[in-house]
């Protein structure tokens, strides 16, 4: 037994003063004469052994009375565990991704643990709490409260084991203290095993709120196709991850007016399509009506007006011919010189452009070639069947290409293609085995086989290209080459011409990696920035003479449609949405864990660490047992003669 109180143990010493009092008796007794004295003395026998009696149980009632009210002054308790003198820590994981959002018996599941927080944390202890976007340390419930109550949904889902290392690191380097580290999560399945690596410094408790929730819809994805100079098919992708539903609408909008609705049914998966007028400016909304999470069921785009994309082509060869028929006009302003007729002042405006076919690359086109792909430009080398090999190599190390090494006789074609090179992403729906290779009579050696787009049988390249500058190793003309016949050509170079100019997407997805060219040509010390009615913000940002590069991650990180602001001016429209992932139903089943704490509410995880801290108060008794003894006196006074 212990005590809260323990120098009031120190009354104790009062209980002498009963004792004396029994001891000496201050009262004087007065002779009274009788005239028989014979019967007095009789009774006088008689009552001295039971006054005697009497007057030691009043006096051991007394001191027992004063003794239990001595001591429940001093409050006596029996700590419930062993730990209860040690410090406690808690830091507690608050898992605010979108998945909270599930309801559970009473509310979502995030404001579910929000109230237990509030409800059952007193207001005055010290605790550290962090969600996947907000840390708070040594701080008490009161002091977070607003905090709490004002608390959002994050686009960020810390993956767990980065959740279990940072609340290690919330604690202190206290080593007799108790630390407690909960964990309060939907935990949502992902690809990655759950496990927590045993650590016997941390008590670790798990909570994993139940939701009600049996059924969400989501829009995943939204997808152009049939484009044509007047209409095209807008494609919108759904998903289900519950029975499935003879009926979902799906509501189309530009900016706040409702365009079309259409209704699908719905198992795992299913698409609508709706058609729209071509080259017209649409800042889109797609909405579901789903019961389930609510953060999905909204989907924004952008259709911005496409400025055309200029490619110069500079010409030795004596036919250019398919470099028109693939760029053509109404995508692309392509123009085309002879070296001998051109105007280098052309090159700064262009997006790419084509060297067909030259013998020998000049030190001043080399200077005006370096300039332009310093400033964003892309750059296409075709060779020519009787080149300047060290001019050409000269111009190739200054690109950082691979240098042609030799010249080779023999007739190859061309079998392979690199599906995963960025020049060719999507450009195919599935891998093509069975085309008809293309072949080439006379063609250069590549020093090495890096960034090869196409290559030859032999396994040597064909096209190599890295981020801003691709290079054939042989002449397309007719009698050296079929490849300009071939079904490759119009992917490698149609690509090659969209990738030129970064127009923007559709949407762009939040927490990923994005690069937005801005076609716009500022001020030195100008500033683009995305700008909301709600929220503005500044992103990392490359000037080139002709365009903007914007790189977007976390931030902005709220769903909508923004404008690209250069000071009041709008440049264009951009969407962003937040990531599908947390559309997911499906979660851990933490009975795996045998050696941890699992609970379905805060709130008992929460008492179940005041336990360990709590006392069985006995004071309660010692105060009944002092009223008893009291009674006993009373009694004793009262009735015992």
């Amino acid at each position: 037994m212990q005590f809260k109180n323990p120098e009031l143990l120190y009354a104790l010493f009062l209980l002498v003063i009963p004792i004396l009092i029994h001891l000496f008796q201050l009262r004087r007794f007065q002779k009274v004469e009788f005239t028989n004295v014979k019967f007095l003395k009789s009774v006088k026998l008689q009552t001295r052994k039971s006054s005697q009696l009497k007057k030691w149980i009043t006096l051991f009632t007394r001191m027992l009375l004063l003794a239990c009210a001595i001591i429940a002054f001093a409050q006596p308790f029996i700590p419930n565990t062993e730990a209860y003198n040690d410090s406690q820590e808690t830091v507690i994981y608050l898992d605010n991704s979108f998945s909270m959002q599930a309801n559970g018996n009473n509310g979502t599941l995030l404001n579910e643990s929000i109230q237990d927080i509030i409800n059952t944390i007193p207001e005055d202890e010290t605790i550290s709490l962090y969600t996947n976007d907000k840390t708070f340390r040594n701080t008490t419930v009161k002091a977070l409260k607003n905090d709490l109550i004002q608390l959002t949904h994050s686009p960020n889902q810390l993956n767990y084991d980065a959740v279990y290392l940072k609340g290690k690191q919330l604690f202190s380097n206290a080593a007799a203290a108790t630390k407690n580290l909960v964990l309060v999560s939907d935990f949502q399945q992902n690809e990655s095993l759950l496990n927590f690596e045993k650590d016997t410094t941390i008590q670790l408790k798990l909570v994993q709120p139940k939701s009600t929730l049996v059924s969400n819809i989501s829009i995943d994805s939204v997808f152009i196709s049939n484009a044509t100079s007047e209409t095209l098919d807008l494609h919108v992708r759904l998903s289900n991850q519950a029975e499935p539903v003879d009926n979902v609408t799906i509501s189309l909008f530009n900016d706040n007016v409702l365009l079309s609705k259409s209704a699908v049914a719905i198992e795992d998966e299913a698409e609508a399509i709706f058609t729209m007028a071509n080259n017209k400016a649409i800042n889109g909304k797609i909405t579901i009506e789903d019961a389930g999470l609510q953060y999905d069921n909204t989907f924004y785009f952008n259709i911005n007006s496409k400025p055309k994309i200029k490619i110069l082509a500079i010409n030795d060869a004596a036919d250019d011919a398919f470099l028109n028929r693939i760029y053509t006009e109404d995508e692309f302003n392509f123009k085309s010189f002879k070296l001998n007729a051109l105007n280098f002042n052309l090159i700064p405006e262009q997006n790419l452009i084509i060297l067909n076919e030259i013998n020998n690359i000049s030190n001043a086109l080399k200077t005006a070639l370096m300039a332009f792909k310093n400033d964003g430009g892309k750059l296409l080398i075709i060779p020519s069947t009787k080149i300047d090999l060290n001019s050409y190599n000269q111009i190739f190390r200054d690109l950082k290409l691979r240098t042609f090494s030799k010249t080779n006789s023999d007739e190859k074609r061309i079998t392979s293609i690199n599906y995963n090179h960025p020049l060719l992403a999507n450009a195919f729906y599935s891998k093509v085995t069975n085309f008809q290779y293309p072949k080439v009579e006379k063609s250069y050696r590549f020093a090495s086989n890096a960034n090869t787009v196409l290559s030859y049988e032999d396994g040597s390249p064909f096209l190599v290209g890295n981020t801003h500058t691709y290079a054939f190793s042989s002449a397309l003309n007719s009698d050296n080459s079929n490849f300009k016949n071939s079904q490759l050509i119009i992917p490698v170079l149609y690509n090659l011409g969209l990738q030129s100019l970064k127009l923007s997407k559709l949407y762009y997805t939040i927490g990923q990696p994005n690069s937005i060219a801005i076609q716009a040509s500022i001020g030195q010390d100008d500033i683009l920035t995305l700008d909301s009615e709600e929220t503005s913000v500044i992103p990392l940002q490359k000037t080139y003479s002709k365009s903007v590069v914007l790189e977007t991650e976390d931030f902005p990180n709220v769903a909508g449609i923004l404008n690209v602001k250069n000071k009041e001016s709008i440049l264009e429209n951009l969407s962003f949405n937040y990531n599908r992932a947390e559309s997911n139903l499906s979660y851990y089943d933490l009975n795996a864990f045998t050696d941890t704490d699992v609970d379905t509410r805060l709130s008992t995880a929460i008492n179940n660490i005041k336990s360990n801290t709590s006392i069985n108060a006995l004071w309660k008794w010692f105060v009944i047992f002092a009223l008893l003894f009291l009674i006993i006196e009373m009694l004793l006074l009262k009735y015992l003669k």
